[in-house]
């Protein structure tokens, strides 16, 4: 039976990763910053008949914690087959419906860093801690869950239909969540990973005070269509259905 880690999978998209993931018979780590919200979410999914489902206490912005999760993982498991960095935040306060977008200059340092330790460092933090365990996979996958608006490209574009949405912290943070992931699928481009980056459609979640429009189910679908690619599968890339129906590849 193949193993999964999802980081941030206690809700939201992560959440409904963890169920379809069930569903095809994989084993599936539930990583939660707070564990009790990751028993609930496993309390909610064997409820639905799943099972296979386990929480783990991980917090990715915390290096002891995520030692303790590979240490935890490792005492189950020597091989680790798929791991979804979806834990993130976009650090944006809501004014009634309407989000207060942070400026390039009116935004303190502290803000990015807060921002960053989780959307960046936490993948990274993550992703060097339980490499050993994926290299043991004979189809290791790492999938990067980032944001359409973290593309350099689509944003300098003054016809890109966002184009007007400029938040500093959020969209550079992922903007630097992509460029890792180019360097991590590089560096492991002559083995069995595929490493890549892939932004879910518009979704309706409490990240985004519900604000988005498109469903969990979908939004997972979407994601999981790269976590379980065969060998003949694209590594290094970078894929949003929203900005591309067709292939779902979108430029960095």
């Amino acid at each position: 039976m193949k193993k999964v880690l999802i980081t941030g999978a206690n809700k939201g998209i992560g959440l409904e990763m963890a169920r379809q993931l069930s569903q095809k018979g994989y084993y599936v780590f539930i990583g939660s910053r707070n564990l009790k919200s990751g028993l609930d979410a496993v309390e909610l999914l064997t409820s639905e008949g799943l099972v296979n489902i386990e929480a783990i206490q991980l917090d990715v912005t915390d290096q002891e914690s995520i030692n303790a999760a590979r240490n935890e993982i490792g005492n189950k498991t020597d091989m680790l087959d798929i791991l979804i960095n979806n834990a993130g935040i976009n650090g944006i306060e809501f004014q009634g419906d309407i989000p207060l977008m942070h400026t390039a200059l009116g935004t303190g340092v502290d803000k990015f860093k807060e921002v960053y330790d989780v959307n960046v460092f936490g993948v990274i933090r993550t992703t060097q801690a339980f490499i050993d365990l994926l290299q043991k996979s004979p189809t290791p996958r790492i999938v990067n869950v980032s944001s359409s608006q973290g593309s350099l490209t689509l944003h300098s574009d003054p016809e890109y239909k966002y184009y007007h949405a400029k938040g500093a912290v959020y969209q550079s943070s992922k903007s630097a969540l992509n460029m890792y992931t180019i360097a991590l699928a590089y560096e492991l481009r002559n083995t069995d990973f595929k490493v890549n980056a892939v932004s879910p459609p518009s979704t309706a979640t409490d990240f985004n005070h519900h604000l988005g429009t498109g469903s969990v189910e979908v939004a997972a679908e979407h994601i999981l269509r790269y976590a379980l690619i065969d060998n003949d599968g694209p590594t290094g890339k970078f894929f949003c259905p929203d900005n591309n129906p067709e292939t779902g590849e979108i430029p960095w």
